[in-house]
């Protein structure tokens, strides 16, 4: 009786007095993982790591690949193997040429298993060479507990990738321009087709007003897969979930969350400083990159950093001087080097070099 009472106690304080920051968000996804575009900081995961059938966000490598490969204004024809593949499908018929373009807006808004194949073919020789171009992808992107057998997502015993490998998968997609402007498109109309396509992604189009892209992915087995992108105040979070009956909430519920418990902060500034060094030198030095970094309210107050210096006896003639760290806690964050000032002054007498040809030849004032 005296243990009740005291739950009781322990459980009225707890509501009375809650603490400080939002508690995690609470997905219906046996996997999930929300990261921050730029620096790839981890906000949230939830058996981020385990392998798991990933249906049809197995589409985002395909698509990437495929812009990568240099080949979209390249016609390419849908063989019978293409059309006969089974699940959603933009319709293509035997021997129709389509834009590679138009194929992989079909493969990211309608998702279709056609265009996937089509795009294989086409980029990789064939099936089997495109397949192993994603894997070969995959390790290169560090995405250690993933492998593809096609390029659609269907259910394969040996098709399977994680929530973590996915978010590195979307961060490094969106760093192309061309995958941004087709992964945010909520329509497109190929010149193959009288209708446009409708993007199926629901958070773009309907539920979230800051989502900026994504693939939503289902199979019978593997059940609902999402990987999803949102901006908001310079914050930009990628969110991905694999078997989730409530994929939509899970993806709303963890980018508000990210979005109300961290901000990007400034943790340097570009610009010059002067380093004390050995034997009370002063070397005048500069920063040459402004570093931002997602952090909470408590941890901007337990920020910290230390300059490194070079020490020899010929500093002032190193091109690096230094490096400054940034810590939270013992845990590093970042680091930038510290540049010597006088390749500043060099680029700065290249440039005005430059202009005084320019402006002797052409008249650039």
């Amino acid at each position: 009786m005296r243990l009740f009472l005291l739950l009781i106690i322990l459980l009225l304080f707890n509501l009375g007095f809650p603490t400080i920051g939002q508690a995690a968000p609470s997905v219906s996804a046996n996997n999930a993982i929300l990261i921050e575009q730029s620096t790839g900081r981890v906000l949230f995961e939830k058996n981020a790591n385990d392998q798991a059938s990933i249906a049809s966000i197995t589409k985002i490598m395909t698509a990437i690949i495929a812009i990568e490969s240099g080949k979209m204004e390249e016609m390419a024809e849908a063989s019978r193997e293409a059309i006969y593949t089974e699940g959603s499908s933009i319709y293509l018929e035997q021997g129709e040429r389509m834009k590679l373009e138009d194929l992989v807006y079909g493969l990211m808004l309608r998702s279709g298993n056609d265009a996937a194949v089509a795009i294989a073919e086409h980029v990789g020789g064939s099936e089997d060479g495109f397949i192993f171009l994603m894997n070969e992808k995959a390790k290169w992107l560090g995405m250690t507990n993933s492998h593809f057998d096609n390029p659609h997502g269907l259910d394969s015993d040996t098709h399977y990738s994680s929530a973590y490998d996915m978010g590195l998968l979307m961060r490094y997609a969106m760093e192309n321009d061309l995958f941004k402007k087709i992964t945010a498109s909520e329509t497109y109309k190929s010149e193959n087709r009288s209708y446009s396509w409708q993007n199926k992604n629901k958070l773009l189009t309907q539920f979230y007003e800051y989502c900026t892209g994504g693939k939503t992915g289902y199979t019978k087995k593997t059940g609902r897969t999402l990987v999803s992108t949102a901006e908001k105040d310079g914050v930009e979070l990628i969110a991905v979930t694999l078997d989730a009956p409530d994929d939509w909430q899970d993806h709303m519920s963890m980018f508000e969350w990210g979005f109300d418990n961290y901000q990007m902060e400034s943790l340097s500034n570009e610009g010059p400083s002067d380093y004390i060094v050995n034997n009370n030198q002063t070397i005048p030095g500069y920063i040459g990159e402004q570093i931002s970094y997602p952090l909470t309210e408590e941890e901007q107050l337990s920020l910290n950093k230390k300059n490194y210096i070079v020490m020899n006896d010929n500093i002032a003639e190193e091109d690096i001087i230094g490096k400054t760290v940034f810590y939270l806690g013992d845990n590093q964050l970042a680091e930038t080097p510290i540049y010597n000032n006088r390749l500043r002054d060099k680029e700065t007498s290249l440039l005005f070099e430059v202009k005084s040809i320019l402006k002797n030849t052409i008249g650039l004032r």
